[in-house]
Parts: structure tokens; sequence; C-alpha cells
């Protein structure tokens, strides 16, 4: 199975354009949150009537796995927390989404919603934990934040993953974690577009503005994954390095 994984498209048309066509030379696509814009002049709801339809050209051609992010919400809870209501109506054959565990040629892929408190935090670990006794040969989160204190949650000053979600990894041990919300890790020194954390990698593919986001291009047979930006193609072997312990990224500098 190759899977095409990209994240914070941003309400970027021409980059939907690109994920559109590029959807038929793999075998499942992944958003892994931030398909929205809350800076755009665009009311949301303007925004998703049009994502909607991009949504559906992609499932039209490949299984698509949609998570929400921070910039994805468009109600609150009864709890008073974000949401990504919209997401939820679009939940159709070929088309999963926040809430989802769908197993797809042996590899179970858990659908993690962007969570906004401690009710919508609590649900999500539920989920997990229901998935983690369920069979399967590979297990694949699709969680928006990465994990923090890593080189895939470093933004420059600080870090700006997940805090829980190292926990949770460590606990569960998922094979890989598709994540995103980070734009500038991969770009930068001390950041990266992956991680590994115990037996889990961990992939971030970052943010670049133009016509093509950055990719994430994962062959689940080969084991072979390969990052894309505008600086051109980066290809790494999963087989190369050996698991290493949960450990934090060297300790932040700087401002928050």
């Amino acid at each position: 199975m190759r899977i095409l994984l990209v994240a914070d498209l941003h309400y970027t048309l021409k980059q939907f354009d690109w994920l559109v066509e590029e959807a038929s030379r793999h075998d499942l696509v992944v958003i892994s949150g931030d398909l929205l814009d809350v800076a755009s002049v665009l009311e949301p709801q303007v925004q998703t009537l049009v994502v909607e339809k991009y949504l559906a050209r992609i499932a039209s051609q490949r299984p698509l796995i949609v998570s929400s992010g921070n910039h994805d919400g468009d109600r609150r809870s009864e709890a008073d927390e974000s949401v990504a209501g919209w997401l939820q109506e679009l939940r159709g054959e070929q088309l999963y989404v926040d809430g989802d565990s769908v197993e797809l040629q042996g590899t179970l892929f858990t659908v993690c919603p962007w969570w906004d408190g401690p009710v919508s935090r609590a649900a999500l670990e539920a989920q997990l934990e229901r998935d983690a006794t369920r069979p399967r040969n590979r297990w694949i989160w699709i969680h928006h934040a990465p994990p923090d204190q890593s080189p895939v949650s470093w933004a420059g000053r600080r870090f700006g993953g997940d805090e829980f979600l190292p926990g949770w990894i460590e606990k569960y041990q998922p094979d890989f974690v598709f994540s995103g919300h980070i734009h500038n890790a991969p770009f930068l020194d001390r950041g990266s577009w992956l991680d590994r954390l115990g037996k889990t990698w961990v992939f971030n593919p970052g943010r670049q503005i133009g016509a093509a986001p950055t990719s994430i291009s994962l062959d689940l047979e080969t084991l072979t994954v390969e990052w894309t930006s505008f600086e051109g193609p980066v290809r790494r072997s999963l087989l190369e390095a050996e698991p290493s312990p949960l450990s934090p990224a060297p300790s932040a500098v700087g401002g928050a």
C-alpha cells in the first residue's frame, strides 16, 4: 500500500487541485487536519462547501482519510469544546473522518479528532483504548498535532506539539503517527519531517506556499518514505534505524 500524506492545506485551492490530480498515483490519501483557514476573509461555511467538493472528488478515486485540526471547528459541543461537525456529515463510502477506525489491507487506521478540552481528550483516549484491542498487522494514527518535545513539533523558538501524545504513543505503541500543525518544523535546523519514538515513526509534512503542498509518500510494502517540498524529494528507508527509547528532544531555547 502506498499512502499519500498532506496536512495544513488551509483552503489553498491550488494545493487541493494538486491533491485531486495526485490521488490516483497512491492507494490511499490522508489529510491530517487544517483543511480550512480561520484567518481567511471567507466564512467557514463557504470554505466547507468548497472543500467538501474536493474531498468528494478525491474519495471517488481512492480511499480518503481526513482528521480535523484546530482550524476546522465549526460548532461547539455540549462541553463547549470546538468540533468539526461538517466533517462528520461527510462520512461515506471511501471517506473516513474523525472518530472512525477503519482497516484497509490489514492496517488499522485510527482517525483522531482535534481535541479542545478535557471531554474531547478523554473521548479520544477512549477511542485509542478500544482500538488497541483490535487485531491488525499495523496501526496508524492520524492526529493533527505532533508529539511535544520532538523535532517534528519544533517551531523555531519552542515546541508546539501535543503534550499528551508522547504518553499515548508510549502506552499503545502504534506503528505510525501522521501529523501536521507545525508548518515550519521540516525546514528548521532543529526540526524534522520525521521522528522515531520507541517503535513508532511520526511524520509531519509541514507546509509551503505555492501550487503543490509539502507531502509524504509512504510505501508500507518496502517501508520506504519520501518527503517532497520545493527543495526536492528526500527519501528514507525505515529499515535503517533501530528503535530508540522514548526521550525528549533537546530542550527549547527562547521565549514561547
